[in-house]
């Protein structure tokens, strides 16, 4: 699942091709990914709207435009393809968007986990989906003593409890792993049982993860692409995740794989005790 690094580089992708381009027509061949409003007027809404800007809030892509946000959540395997108008549209294409230079900006999605939303322009983060979500990785309010206080009643395993997204929005179950080793943090630790010092460890290693991993396009794992045919590098500095009976870069001894709450998890039992 594209994560933070991830949703940047398509977002930043995405900008060098639809920026200032209008949306002449949208066509929607797997209802289900449209999760607001209805199809109808998804579609007549975003007829006219020119793109004008393109962002991210947590693993959203958040298209701005004249009167309306249109957001898109890639969740597994969501990505963006380009074609001519006439172009034949492949099966896993379930909603073309159309653009005044006679090009589709197409939403490819295998599995069909993806979901777009169009919200009014005003009610941004007031509305679903944005509304809940925490704080962004790199913002001035994450804080040793805000994620005290949002763990401090948490009895669940802070591997669990850093995937939550009303907490820190964008961390995934890859940068979950490459966090807490960092860190030096059980993942079965826990949350309620961290100390300051840990807490500043998490903001700490997790700036200096995301950020290195965006100006590496990104983790491409399985089928993660920004745009056709280009790829993320970020997966070859990967410490732990991945690396099930590799030995671990700072003890020698053996990375583990087990499953937490669901999620596979890699760890090294020496380092992270």
């Amino acid at each position: 699942m594209p994560e933070k690094p991830e949703v940047i580089t398509v977002s930043n992708a995405l900008k060098n091709k639809v920026l200032k381009k209008k949306i002449q027509r949208v066509d929607v061949y797997w209802p289900n990914i449209i999760a607001m409003p209805s199809i109808l007027e998804f579609k007549d809404k975003l007829i006219g709207q020119e793109i004008l800007d393109i962002t991210t809030r947590g693993k959203f892509i958040v298209f701005t435009l004249n009167d309306y946000n249109l957001l898109i959540h890639l969740r597994m395997e969501g990505k963006f393809t380009f074609r001519d108008i006439n172009a034949e549209r492949s099966k896993h294409e379930h909603v073309v968007f159309t653009l005044d230079d006679n090009k589709q900006m197409r939403y490819h999605d295998v599995r069909k986990f993806g979901k777009m939303y169009l919200t009014k322009k005003d009610r941004l983060y007031i509305d679903t989906p944005l509304k809940d979500l925490g704080y962004e990785f790199d913002s001035e309010l994450l804080t040793s003593n805000y994620l005290l206080s949002k763990f401090k009643n948490k009895n669940k395993f802070i591997k669990t409890v850093l995937l939550d997204q009303s907490i820190i929005a964008g961390i995934g179950n890859i940068y979950d792993d490459e966090i807490l080793f960092m860190s030096n943090i059980n993942p079965y630790k826990k949350a309620k049982e961290l100390s300051k010092a840990d807490c500043e460890n998490i903001i700490k290693n997790t700036n200096i993860i995301l950020n290195k991993a965006i100006k590496m396009g990104g983790t491409t794992i399985k089928s993660f692409t920004s745009e056709e045919g280009v790829h993320g590098k970020f997966q070859n500095e990967l410490l732990v995740h991945g690396k099930k009976d590799d030995f671990c870069p700072n003890c020698k001894g053996k990375i583990v794989k087990e499953k937490i709450d669901g999620r596979g998890t890699y760890y090294c039992p020496n380092c992270q005790k």
